[in-house]
């Protein structure tokens, strides 16, 4: 070893990072400068389609579409979590059952909370 401030490993490191960090940006730069820029009135404004806007296109969804979303996001990442549980279920043994109820314990808690605060209810 020398007495170099970059040991020898780290050089495939830092050439790896300096690698893709010019794949990252040299398409971006090279897209600048090649690209067609010449704006004009009808393309700067937006919705380019052409059809003039009929109200506000920042619309206000109510807050149950995200709480919605969210359970929804919650049970699909449960359903990823049982997948190999269940798969290694036979070399997991009593603790792995007893975690996985645990596990379950707390969405069902959450989901019965989300139940009655009405979250559910799709008016």
């Amino acid at each position: 070893m020398g007495d170099s401030a970059v040991p020898e490993n780290y050089i495939p490191i830092l050439i790896f990072i300096g690698v893709g960090i010019a794949l990252g940006t040299l398409p971006l730069l090279i897209g600048k400068f090649v690209r067609p820029s010449q704006p004009y009135q009808a393309k700067l404004a937006p919705y380019e389609s052409g059809s003039p806007l009929f109200q506000d296109a920042r619309v206000q969804f109510p807050m149950r579409y995200y709480i919605i979303a969210m359970l929804f996001v919650i049970f699909d990442i449960e359903i990823v979590f049982m997948f190999p549980w269940a798969v290694a279920f036979n070399s997991l043994g009593l603790v792995g059952l007893i975690e996985m109820v645990l596990f379950i314990a707390i969405l069902v808690v959450g989901f019965w909370y989300a139940w009655k605060k009405g979250a559910l209810e799709w008016d």
